[in-house]
């Protein structure tokens, strides 16, 4: 395969290349292959910014009508091109094709959720008799210009999570992918000009730490859209301290539990824990990193479970396999450094995960389990986000041990609960700290049509999905009276004749 060739920036309706720092972008799941290679130009962030300035002058005027005329022009775009999309996904994060198919297919369909169900969210409110008797309003107004620093994992339907209620809300765009993904970056691009949208209203800026932060530190950037690490997400937030008009969604990491009580079918558990451990290799921040199993069906569950990632099938995108490889070389080197630190700390081994020989010179390793038999507070392998294929095993005793272990931790992103009596869920639900609480399904895995946030060091508060609409505009109150002046309604105190 040739490499993509490089086009430059985006902003002005039109590509503008760059010509420094240049980095290379080869395939993790085949580290002969020569993906891309992108440049760096930190003043472009400025003309990004000011093109996406001065297209929300107009973008944020036209009618609803006419936006939605525009993104149903980029979602049949997005429909033309889904096997490429996810080709150039698969190439370049070395994901399964059958999961990168289904990104392909949700950045259509984030179009349609959009505009069917969560615009009704923003929709204008009257509020009768709001002062005496005249009426309020309550008008959701855009925001202006937003910035979009966009992940590796799901680098085109995460970016498009929140780009399209953006712009369909009236804001328009400035989105920095991640440096590892920066193909599909500019394919993002490339789909927005062949949809013809207006100059200005989506731009792009390709970058590694200092790109990204001359960006989310700009003066005339009114909000930053952000999925990633805690630690990014950290950063973000110190950068823009004194910033306080400017709006964060921080969608961050997690240390994600599924709960397994003793009454649950333990063949879907056992499915939907393993899926949720290990789809894409472990790197989704909604993935299952403990699982907590009733002291009754403790062992049962393990066995099968063991049994059944020991056959998990792992190679190349174009082959049939479950996962493909870890992004890069830091992060297999990190993965397999947990291993270390897991048997260290004196958890006990079930399966060790290792570095892979599939036929393909790249980042594969082997799922890993290990058993806690006693938890430490400051343990590492415990409490921290590995974001690789390992799973952590525990027996519990009771209901209580159970809650009390899936919020020890300092993340709060996604939970499950396995059982067959409601009941126990629901008591479960109002008990455990996090964004995402599934009954019988895997801990990764969310709705469009849904909020999808966390707690703790796992988001800030601002939920994308179905509520993204909520963080790109501003509520704002209006009372409004018709009606001529009336002398006999003056103040106590005013002298009027």
């Amino acid at each position: 395969m040739q490499p993509m060739e490089y086009k430059g920036n985006f902003f002005n309706g039109a590509f503008h290349k760059a010509d420094k720092n240049a980095w290379e972008k080869y395939s993790p799941a085949d580290l002969k292959d020569h993906v891309f290679t992108a440049y760096e130009n930190q003043e472009h962030v400025d003309q990004a910014v000011d093109s996406a300035r001065e297209a929300f002058k107009t973008w944020s005027k036209l009618s609803l009508d006419e936006r939605k005329a525009a993104l149903l022009r980029l979602k049949q775009v997005y429909q033309d091109r889904e096997e490429y999309i996810a080709r150039c996904i698969s190439r370049e994060t070395g994901k399964a094709l059958w999961e990168t198919r289904g990104e392909a297919k949700a950045l259509a369909a984030k179009i349609d959720i959009t505009i069917n169900a969560s615009l009704d969210l923003v929709k204008d409110q009257k509020v009768s008799a709001a002062v005496g008797d005249l009426d309020g309003y309550i008008r959701y107004k855009p925001k202006g210009v937003m910035a979009i620093v966009g992940p590796f994992n799901f680098p085109a339907h995460l970016p498009n999570g929140h780009m399209i209620p953006a712009l369909l809300t009236g804001n328009t765009v400035v989105f920095k992918p991640s440096e590892m993904t920066p193909a599909t970056g500019q394919l993002m691009a490339e789909m927005v000009q062949a949809a013809n949208l207006p100059a200005g209203v989506f731009n792009l800026v390709q970058g590694q730490v200092d790109t990204s932060k001359r960006l989310v530190r700009h003066d005339y950037v009114d909000a930053v859209l952000f999925t990633g690490s805690y630690e990014t997400g950290l950063r973000i937030k110190q950068d823009t301290l004194s910033h306080y008009w400017k709006s964060l969604a921080l969608e961050m990491g997690g240390k994600n539990a599924s709960f397994v009580w003793k009454d649950a079918d333990l063949d879907k558990a056992v499915y939907d824990c393993l899926f949720g451990a290990y789809a894409s290799a472990g790197q989704r921040c909604s993935c299952t990193s403990r699982i907590l199993l009733h002291k009754d069906i403790h062992d049962a569950f393990l066995e099968k479970f063991h049994q059944a990632a020991k056959k998990i099938q792992i190679g190349y995108f174009e082959e049939d396999v479950f996962y493909g490889p870890l992004i890069n070389e830091a992060s297999m080197e990190r993965y397999l450094r947990f291993q270390q630190i897991a048997e260290r700390e004196g958890h006990e081994k079930i399966m060790r995960g290792k570095q892979l020989d599939v036929g393909k010179e790249g980042y594969y390793v082997s799922p890993s389990i290990y058993k806690i038999n006693e938890s430490q507070k400051d343990s590492v392998f415990e409490h921290e986000e590995i974001f690789g294929p390992s799973v952590a095993v525990y027996s519990v005793d009771s209901w209580e041990q159970s809650i009390e272990l899936i919020n020890d931790t300092s993340y709060g992103l996604a939970a499950s609960v396995f059982t067959k009596n409601r009941q126990v869920y629901l008591d479960a639900f109002y008990e455990i700290k996090a964004g995402n609480i599934n009954w019988n399904r895997p801990t990764c895995g969310a709705s469009s049509k849904l909020p999808f946030g966390g707690e703790k060091k796992s988001g800030n508060g601002w939920p994308s999905g179905h509520f993204a609409v909520y963080y790109c505009t501003s509520p704002v109150s209006a009372i409004e009276d018709d009606s001529g002046f009336d002398s006999t309604k003056i103040a106590t105190g005013i002298q009027w004749d």
